[in-house]
């Protein structure tokens, strides 16, 4: 049974930073999909970050709304995952999951939530001065 916990969350500043986590635990993924969501009130889950890897292979995925300011990454001895957000905006306050799956999926399939078998119980960012 894989369980993934995330932590990290909280109350930041507009242009403040944060870093939140997502450990995996259950079993070892030598190849896979690993990264986050988000949901804000009121909107769908959306696709924010995912890392792909297999191999010596490591790809690392970006939503054009969160490019350059948040950096995906992944400690492979913790099977841990990390999104470091820096220059945080009121628009960026969500409940951000975290997601793996199975496989390292294709490229066309990281957006879409239905391709991950496993998810956490979310963390809560909240962006406000």
């Amino acid at each position: 049974q894989v369980q993934l916990v995330e932590s990290g969350g909280g109350l930041v500043q507009p242009g403040g930073s944060l870093r939140i986590s997502c450990a995996a635990s259950g079993r070892t993924f030598s190849s896979g999909t690993m990264g986050w969501f988000r949901q804000a009130p009121g909107k769908e889950r959306e696709f924010v970050s995912v890392i792909r890897w297999s191999g010596g292979n490591t790809n690392y995925h970006y939503a054009d709304s969160i490019k350059g300011r948040f950096t995906i990454s992944r400690d492979n001895a913790k099977d841990t995952i990390y999104l470091q957000m820096n220059g945080l905006k009121p628009e960026d306050t969500a409940v951000y999951s975290c997601a793996a799956a199975n496989s390292r999926l294709i490229l066309s399939r990281i957006r879409a939530t239905e391709n991950y078998d496993y998810w956490g119980q979310g963390t809560q960012v909240t962006v406000s001065s």
